[in-house]
């Protein structure tokens, strides 16, 4: 194992489909971040949460109602216990907190070990062995509980198992990860016998933090009153954090306490480097582009038709440019191939039968009402008759909605709504309990990908991504990571003109015109067209907006690895 430089803190990562430890994209990406620096063998350790009782498990009834159940788990049965374990002081009593070792191997064989964070000991009481119930759940003091374990008790089992100091840099993926900052600075007031710190301890701190934020509104940054964090992080703690900066509109802001403890802060878009910089005027906010990992993402029938023809492409995933010399018949033939899997998928886990040679729209990511994810049924006469003029037209949907979103449980009702009024004319299938295994399905089968953000609300987005390395090219809003993957008819197709103004009338108008005259157009009368596009996608977008750039980026410019990333694979792996 590389003795780890970096260390990466997480509130989720997804590692595995079936480990319940990710919501969504948040937790996607990191798990996708992490495999590529395991697969350039970039000396990294994960610090996460284990999650006992998952986000949660997804039923959806006959009117599109969500109900919940814990996805519970039981990480023994396949994770090994670390041989180390901390105490925190959280709400007045010492919470002991060990961890889980999950060794995420790259392809040339080096590890990224990710250590999953567990407070479920015989020593805890009750309340203190339920902070690893529920990602998300409960209430904001649960919240701030769990974000004690991930800041505190993360950074502590480092110290604990001796990394702690061989770390030049330490990563906050969110606010969730901030109370790092706090714990790292108490340690060196510790070291050095003081009881109150200085502008050099604090830059110190600076030094080896950094910090990315995925959040491009306020209300989506974690929030807590001084009440709250007295009585989480007891009295001498509150005090420290307030004066670090965290104190913003009289509210603890776990984001102000990452910007303030860091010396490098991004955005995961260039559009999100922009609206972050307005958010918080005055800090230097950068912008990594997000990406996804080409080998987690790519379907059997693409990746066998890449082997043969652009060996090397997961090694270096900048090769995808060569599919440009790849015949379009036999990535035609390979889409064939998902898009008939993805039916019988469809046919197995909801009865439903979708036809193969249909043009297939697919939607699948969070159910939060700013995705709009209804849009496409704002005006059904007018859906009707584009699929009585375009061609045949079917649509398959995935996602869930945070319990506690009544605004996202509302869309998947919508959506049911709408496809019961369309049952006649147009199939509207939703794929209920979306995770990692149904997200690779639907992004490699379906005809072309549709993202509806209401501009400028998607920081980023990957889901579009992963469709592009399936050779599915994005229908979109102009906002998060297509504004640069954009090109008008050559990668995909962008919905309205990208202004924070549009209204939903005209972005739906936008879409239906676009959708009739242009994209459906393509598919049937054009197909051969139609496959160019398709190579466009895997060429132009799955070539950049993967992990492997997305790593090598924050090795250069944030973590300071100057010696490059490919330095690194030929140390000790």
């Amino acid at each position: 194992m590389l003795s780890p430089r970096v260390a990466y803190f997480s509130m989720e990562i997804a590692l595995e489909s079936w480990f319940p430890t990710y919501s969504g994209g948040l937790g996607v990406l990191a798990g996708d971040m992490l495999r590529s620096a395991a697969d350039l063998a970039m000396p990294l350790v994960g610090v996460t949460m284990v999650h006992r009782h998952g986000y949660f498990a997804q039923r959806l009834d006959e009117h599109g109602q969500q109900h919940e159940r814990p996805d519970s788990w039981e990480p023994s049965a396949t994770l090994q216990r670390v041989d180390a374990a901390v105490t925190v002081e959280i709400e007045g009593r010492p919470v002991r907190v060990g961890a889980w070792r999950y060794p995420l191997l790259g392809r040339g064989g080096a590890c990224v070990p990710v250590l999953l964070l567990d407070t479920d000991l015989p020593e805890n009481d009750d309340g203190a062995r339920a902070l690893v119930g529920s990602l998300y759940g409960g209430d904001e003091r649960y919240r701030l509980a769990q974000e004690m374990v991930l800041g505190y008790g993360g950074y502590a089992l480092l110290v604990a198992l001796g990394l702690e100091d061989g770390i030049a840099t330490f990563h906050m993926n969110e606010g969730h990860a901030a109370l790092l900052v706090a714990a790292a600075l108490e340690r060196r007031l510790h070291e050095r016998g003081a009881q109150d710190w200085s502008q050099d301890d604090v830059a110190a701190v600076r030094r080896r933090c950094v910090f990315t934020t995925h959040t491009p509104v306020p209300a989506g940054h974690d929030r807590f009153d001084a009440a709250l964090v007295r009585d989480v992080l007891g009295e001498r703690r509150e005090q420290l954090v307030a004066s670090l900066g965290a104190v913003h509109d009289g509210l603890f802001n776990m984001t102000y306490l990452a910007l303030r403890g860091s010396h490098y802060t991004n955005g995961v878009a260039m559009r999100h480097g922009e609206v972050s910089r307005v958010l918080f005027p005055g800090d230097t906010i950068g912008a990594i582009t997000n990406g996804v990992h080409v080998g987690r993402w790519t379907a059997p029938a693409l990746a066998t038709l890449f082997d043969r023809r652009i060996p090397g492409w997961q090694d270096d995933s900048a090769y995808l440019r060569h599919a440009v010399g790849i015949a379009p018949s036999d990535i035609a033939a390979a889409h064939a191939q998902s898009k008939a899997e993805l039916c019988a998928f469809v046919r197995a886990s909801s009865g439903a039968e979708l036809d193969p040679t249909h043009f297939t729209l697919g939607f699948a990511r969070r159910a939060a009402g700013y995705k709009r994810g209804a849009l496409v049924f704002s005006d059904l006469d007018w859906l009707r008759a584009i699929a009585q003029r375009a061609g045949p037209l079917q649509l398959v949907f995935g996602g869930k909605s945070h319990p506690r979103d009544e605004d996202g449980k509302a869309v998947i009702r919508r959506i049911f709504e709408a496809g019961r009024a369309l049952e006649d004319s147009i199939r509207v299938v939703y794929i209920e309990n979306y995770e990692m295994a149904t997200a690779a399905r639907i992004v490699a089968g379906v005809d072309a990908w549709l993202n509806t953000p209401r501009v400028p609300l998607e920081a980023s987005g990957t889901s579009g991504m992963k469709a592009a390395l399936n050779g599915v090219p994005s229908f979109s809003t102009l906002d998060g990571w297509w504004v640069e993957g954009c090109i008008e008819g050559v990668t995909g197709w962008a919905i309205g003109d990208g202004h924070a103004d549009a209204t939903d009338a005209a972005d739906a108008a936008a879409l239906y015109e676009k959708l009739e005259g242009v994209v459906m157009p393509l598919y049937y009368r054009a197909p051969e067209a139609y496959t160019l596009l398709r190579r466009n996608a895997i060429a132009l977008n799955g070539s950049y907006f993967n992990t492997q750039r997305m790593v090598e980026q924050y090795a250069l410019g944030a973590y300071g690895l100057t010696s490059s990333v490919a330095g690194e694979r030929d140390g000790d792996a």
